[in-house]
């Protein structure tokens, strides 16, 4: 797993030398008028390429004459049918541009403003609630193609219209570019932190988590209605990219930095809580008592299954495979193995209902090979190999 240092907001020298987009034109002239004393207002010109923008919802990329003069990535002259990926995603990104500026007296492409930032701003209007605006970003986050993506966003965009909500259209581009592809998961990722940025002053250290709310696994009830829901939608993050599962995203914890946020960037806390969700919700699932138990360690919880065993007459031969299985956890080079380890052995305790401390164990995911602290998977290696012949023999 590569954890991102969120450079990548740095647009390459081609993008910044380009003409501009449309909607990009039509914000700069409005602009213009407006800190000339003049009344700011749009152009005959776009409001007419405006007009043919919403004429041509539904219609397929590079059919439609009346919005090629809008275009700005050119099409192939070679002789070939194929649309280029990013003419596709350019007729989409104006299309929904059309939808949302349409009858708006000010312009809506609104620099810095992500998809996720602007359905946070839409959850705040009191016109619409918490899960009605979750709901329809998680659908256009769980779409499986473009197409499916752009039905979901010409539904929100109205909503956003209403609302008086603006969204950066420069960046909505480059992800309808990319979304087909495997960038598509840093785009997820900067929804999902957008959504849930709960303001956080900015700062220089991404990884600092100052302070934030109790982790789910402390909040957790059994007896909630949602209960069941809630933790199929934490399993379906199963070796996933963390950030990157709508499903999963009302139930993230962490805090960082607003602009590290907005980048979409995957920090060792995002990476440590998402492994640590999937993780509890696995081992939760049949269980009435919370299995998050404070001070029980891998090397306990080993432990505690070998007694069980021993109790139950298994004898010595238990011991040493669950001594064979804590080993496999304990000789994990990173945290990636760390965490699949951990996926075959938090089945065990939940078949014989034995807790696990999570905070505890979202620090080792943190820290495990973490190049600030050197020798933390060492120090874990010892105590719970430590606390696990400790409890055996107890």
């Amino acid at each position: 797993m590569t954890f991102t240092s969120g450079t990548s907001g740095v647009r390459p020298t081609s993008e910044r030398t380009r003409r501009s987009f449309f909607w990009e034109e039509t914000t700069e002239d409005w602009q213009s008028a407006q800190a000339e004393g003049r009344r700011p207002e749009f152009s005959e010109y776009a409001v007419r390429a405006l007009r043919a923008l919403r004429a041509g919802a539904g219609r397929e990329a590079g059919t439609d004459p009346s919005i090629w003069s809008v275009h700005r990535v050119p099409l192939p002259d070679d002789g070939s049918d194929r649309v280029p990926d990013r003419y596709v995603a350019e007729h989409h990104t104006l299309i929904l541009f059309g939808l949302h500026q349409h009858a708006a007296s000010e312009p809506v492409h609104r620099p810095g403003t992500g998809l996720g930032t602007a359905c946070l701003l839409l959850r705040r209007d009191e016109a619409w609630t918490e899960a009605a605006v979750e709901r329809r970003l998680i659908a256009a986050a769980s779409a499986q193609d473009l197409h499916e993506l752009v039905q979901h966003l010409q539904r929100l965009v109205p909503l956003l219209r209403q609302a008086g909500i603006g969204l950066d259209y420069t960046r909505l581009f480059r992800e309808l570019t990319a979304w087909d592809g495997p960038q598509r998961n840093r785009a997820l990722r900067s929804w999902g932190l957008q959504y849930t940025d709960p303001g956080t002053p900015a700062s220089a250290d991404a990884e600092t988590p100052g302070k934030e709310r109790a982790p789910y696994w402390v909040t957790f009830e059994s007896d909630s209605a949602d209960t069941s829901a809630e933790l199929a939608a934490l399993r379906s993050g199963t070796g996933r990219e963390p950030g990157t599962v709508a499903a999963m995203w009302p139930f993230h914890r962490t805090r960082m930095a607003s602009e590290w946020r907005n980048r979409g960037s995957l920090t060792r806390d995002l990476a440590a809580e998402h492994h640590a969700l999937t993780l509890f919700a696995r081992h939760q699932q049949t269980h009435d008592r919370r299995m998050h138990v404070t001070g029980n360690s891998p090397g306990t919880a080993a432990g505690l299954l070998a007694r069980e065993a021993i109790a139950e007459g298994e004898g010595k031969d238990a011991t040493v495979a669950l001594q064979r299985r804590l080993g496999h956890l304990l000789t994990s080079v990173d945290t990636d193995e760390l965490a699949m380890h951990l996926r075959s052995f938090v089945p065990l305790l939940n078949q014989a209902g034995v807790g696990l401390d999570y905070d505890l164990l979202r620090t080792a995911l943190r820290t495990w090979d973490h190049p600030r602290h050197p020798d933390a998977a060492a120090v874990l290696r010892q105590r719970w190999d430590r606390d696990f012949h400790f409890t055996v023999s107890s």
